[in-house]
Formats: C-alpha cells, sequence, structure tokens
C-alpha cells in the first residue's frame, strides 16, 4: 500500500502550471502532471483548453522536438526545447532515485514473502524475480525514450502521443480498474491492522465475546467513513503529500521488524518449499512481481523533473533505484518466509505475535493506509471522468459546469463499492493477485505498443534504418505478446483460485 501514495501521487498532481489539461472530443481528459515536492509552493489545479488543430497551425504539441526520422534510435543527442517556462533546477539522478523507490516500494512489501511460499521457495522465487526484473527495466527505459518523443510528462499522454487516442482511453480505463482494485486492498489491510490490534489489547475479550463494534465489517465501515471519506471530496489532495514521509518510516520499519524477529529466537517454521508443485507454479510470483515493482506510471513525472533529462542520466536513477528495491523486496521475502515457512500469511504482520514493535508497525500502516486511499481515489476519479467526458464528447463548458456533481456522485459510488467488497473479501492476497495481471498491462503491454509504434514510423519515414531499428520491432512485439501471456495466465490462476475459495488470514495468534 506504500507505493501507491507516491506512485499515484506522482502520477496526477500538476506542479508546472504551465502546463495544462487538455479536453477534447478525441482525446478525452487529460492529465500532465509533474512529481509534487516538499518545497512546492503552487497548487495543484485543473486547467482546460482546446488543443488547435496542425492545419491551424498549432503543431499538436507543446513542445518543439529537434528529432527527425534520421535521428539515431536512443540517441543522446535527442534535444526537446520547452516553448513554456520550465523550472530553473530539477531533482539530481541521485535523489530521483529515492523518488523511484518511495514509488515502487509498497503493499506488495506485505504479501511478498506468501508469493515465495507459492512459487516453490526462495530459490526459485529469485530466480523468477530476476528474470522479470529484467522486463520491468526495460519497459522503463522504453517509456523514458518515448516521452522524449513529444516531450511528454505523464504516462497516459506518453501513450496518446505514440499510439493515438483510443490507446489513451485504453490507459485510462486499466489506470481506473487498477486504482478501484488498490482501493480495495487499502480497505482490507485496514481491517486486518485493527484485528492485531484488538488481539494486542484485549485478545480474551475480542475473541471470546466478538462483540459487533470489534467486528471486521463495522470497524471498517465506522473508521473509514470517519478518517477516509471527508478526504476523498477535494478537488486538491496537496495537503497529502506529507504523509509520504510517513509511509517511508513504515517501510523501513516493517523491513527492519522482519529482520530482527528472523535473526532473533523464535519457534520453529512450518515446512520449507525447495521446488514448486508443478511448472506453472513458478508463474505465481509474477503478479506479486508485477504488483510490488509496478512504479511505471509515475515514472515519467519523476523523469520529468530531473534537472538533466536525458537517458544517460536517467538510466543511473533506473539502476539505483532497482538495486535498493530488490534489496528491500528480497531481505523482506526471504526472511520471512523462512521465518513462517508453511504458515505464512497474505500480510506477514498478521503471522506475527502482537507485541509492542508488532503494533508499533501495525499502526503506522494503519495511518498510511487512511491517507493513501484518497489519493487512489482521486487518480482513478480523474481517470473515470477522463472515460466519461470522451465517450459523451461533452465541451469545455459542460465539464465544468457539472464538476462538482460529477465529483461528489463518483466519489460516493466508488467508495461505497470498494467498501462493499473490501468487507466481502477475505484477504489482500485475493486482490492481489488480480492487480498484478493489470501491472502487467502498464509494464508490458502499453510500452510494447509506444516501442512498436516508434520503431514503424522510423520504417515508414521512407529514410534508411539501421539494423537495430529491425531489431527492437521484434523486441516490441515479443514485449507485447510477454505481457498478453503473462496478464492472460495471472488473471486466469487468480480467478480459478478465488473459485476455491480464498479465507480469511488466521495464525497461532489470531482467534
Amino acid at each position: 500500500m506504500f507505493q501507491l501514495q507516491s506512485r499515484h501521487f506522482a502520477f496526477l498532481v500538476c506542479v508546472r502550471n504551465q502546463h495544462k489539461l487538455t479536453a477534447d472530443p478525441l482525446e478525452g481528459l487529460k492529465l500532465d502532471s509533474n512529481l509534487i515536492t516538499a518545497n512546492t509552493k503552487k497548487e495543484m489545479s485543473i486547467q482546460v483548453t482546446r488543443r488547435l488543430p496542425p492545419s491551424v497551425g498549432n503543431d499538436d504539441s507543446t513542445d518543439d522536438i529537434i528529432i527527425n526520422e534520421t535521428t539515431p534510435i536512443l540517441s543522446r543527442e535527442i534535444q526537446i526545447v520547452s516553448k513554456v517556462s520550465a523550472p530553473p533546477s530539477g531533482s539530481g539522478w541521485f535523489g530521483s532515485a529515492f523518488l523511484v523507490v518511495n514509488a515502487a516500494l509498497g503493499a506488495g512489501l506485505l504479501n511478498f514473502p506468501l508469493a515465495y511460499h507459492q512459487a516453490g521457495g526462495v530459490l526459485m522465487a529469485i530466480v523468477m524475480q530476476s528474470i522479470f526484473l529484467v522486463f520491468v527495466v526495460a519497459a522503463i527505459m522504453i517509456l523514458g525514450y518515448c516521452s522524449d518523443i513529444k516531450g511528454t510528462n505523464n504516462y497516459q499522454d506518453v501513450v496518446h502521443s505514440v499510439c493515438g487516442p483510443w490507446a489513451q482511453i485504453a490507459c485510462a480505463v486499466s489506470i481506473t480498474l487498477y486504482c478501484f482494485g488498490t482501493c480495495i486492498t487499502f480497505l482490507i489491510i485496514i481491517g486486518d491492522q485493527w484485528e492485531m490490534f484488538f488481539l494486542d489489547v484485549a485478545r480474551d475479550f475480542y475473541c471470546n465475546t466478538s462483540p459487533f463494534y470489534m467486528g471486521r465489517a463495522f470497524i471498517i465501515s465506522v473508521t473509514s467513513c470517519i478518517f477516509i471519506l471527508p478526504l476523498c471530496f477535494p478537488r486538491r489532495i496537496d495537503f497529502l503529500k506529507y504523509a509520504s514521509f510517513i509511509g517511508v518510516i513504515g517501510i523501513l520499519y516493517v523491513v527492519g521488524l522482519v529482520t530482527a524477529k528472523y535473526f532473533a529466537p523464535h519457534t520453529n517454521s512450518g515446512p520449507i518449499a525447495t521446488h514448486p508443485k508443478s511448472w506453472i507454479d513458478v508463474f505465481l510470483v509474477v503478479p506479486e512481481v508485477c504488483f510490488a515493482y509496478q512504479c511505471h506510471v509515475s515514472i515519467i513525472p519523476i523523469y520529468s523533473c530531473m534537472e538533466k533529462r536525458n537517458l544517460r542520466e536517467f538510466s543511473k536513477t533506473v539502476s539505483l533505484a532497482m538495486v535498493l528495491c530488490v534489496i528491500t523486496y528480497t531481505v523482506t521475502a526471504a526472511l520471512g518466509y523462512l521465518q513462517f515457512g508453511a504458515n505464512i500469511t497474505t500480510d506477514i504482520l498478521v503471522a506475527f505475535q502482537p507485541d509492542t514493535a508488532v503494533i508499533v508497525a501495525v499502526i503506522l500502516v494503519a495511518i498510511k493506509t487512511y491517507t493513501t486511499y484518497p489519493i487512489l481515489l482521486f487518480c482513478g476519479r480523474a481517470g473515470f471522468e477522463c472515460i466519461w467526458t470522451t465517450i459523451w464528447q461533452m465541451s469545455v463548458e459542460d465539464m465544468i459546469r457539472h464538476e462538482k456533481i460529477r465529483r461528489i456522485i463518483t466519489t460516493l459510488v466508488w467508495f461505497g463499492l470498494t467498501l462493499i467488497l473490501a468487507i466481502s473479501i477475505p484477504n489482500i492476497g485475493v486482490v492481489i493477485q488480480v492487480l498484478g495481471a493489470f501491472a502487467a498491462i502498464f509494464i508490458f503491454i502499453f510500452p510494447g505498443m509506444c516501442l512498436l509504434k516508434a520503431m514503424q514510423n522510423q520504417l515508414e519515414s521512407g529514410i534508411p534504418q539501421p539494423r537495430k531499428v529491425y531489431w527492437l520491432r521484434g523486441f516490441a512485439i515479443a514485449f507485447i505478446i510477454l505481457g498478453a501471456f503473462i496478464f492472460g495466465l495471472t488473471l486466469s490462476q487468480a480467478i480459478m483460485k478465488d473459485l476455491k475459495g480464498a479465507k480469511p488470514d488466521s495464525s497461532k495468534y489470531t482467534c
């Protein structure tokens, strides 16, 4: 849950007031955003404008691009000269790496140890994780390259600039569904944290009496209505940006807790898997990897805020960030799994005996979750707005005039549906499996489509191209095919697993 706060906050927040949201019947509502930093003084705003067609003298871009079909692929000489005034400075590659880390680390941390068990043990899980990390990094670099073509500053603008308006709509649908599922995950985690709290402060009363006001459905509903719903209605969410500090503390604390508990004296673990039960089980770790390392939606705003926006500096950022993420996820997953074995739970905190150290982690996770849900709702609401206004071909005036009522209705419906589903779904593993499948779309399919279209444009220019253009086109096709395979396989695995029935998290310390 941690990574979604920074990941989608970076995705949607407008920092440069010169950049604008575009509302066009063919394009829908596009979100142009840059990462908010702690010293940002400008307000988030949603500004609406009409983009002139090329015939009117507009080049359909806010930037003049010094690039043509003869420019070498992945060349360092690609330069973007912005028409609008850019901020005087940006973040260096080293600082940007930690923005990526903060965007990537999150809810997957709690569920990653279970993925090691399902994949057939630590060795097999690490091998599969390493293989797919190659594609994760490749997708990030593809997005960075494609964003430089038109100087775009967010994920869906990259898709639109390379693949067209319909691909942008598909991207908006995917982002909306992904945010919706993640909101469900947050509410389930809230229920887990309250259960751990009750087990620590009043175990006998909670387990033996089971009063309704301590019930999972009641506590999720009441606390969410009090702490989450009021934060979901405002048009601006910049007041939540400081919660990322708590998120970073929570991430580091959970990693430290799992490590300390492993090396401290503890009871024997359950059986440790050394190989998968069947060859297809090795893919059970893929949804977790995709969900855990899915920072692609926010990676472009981070890249656009770099002081030196070029692929060489960006590669340094990505390399350092991925090393830090791999160490964090692998250490937590391996030590957590080896500590509990087959007794591991979908939320690793539930597997620990409730004590002071664990309750501190529970409180940090709960605070972070309560403040992150509104950000995800904001992201999903913006994606839905893009779809809705495009389908109904709403004019700029209509969009502005009815914005408030749409925002209120969308917020209430969104919150109500996620609350009902969170109460009905027993654990976060059920949702993360499905979200991992959708994360594969952001990691494989859309980046593959962008690279394929960019290379095809080069080949159709009528100018002889180097052989690597053909290789990159073939790589893009393979990327899309692999993404479709992973999406279909992981989604079908998740559905079959859910049909067999999922049970709430339980350990020897729960009731």
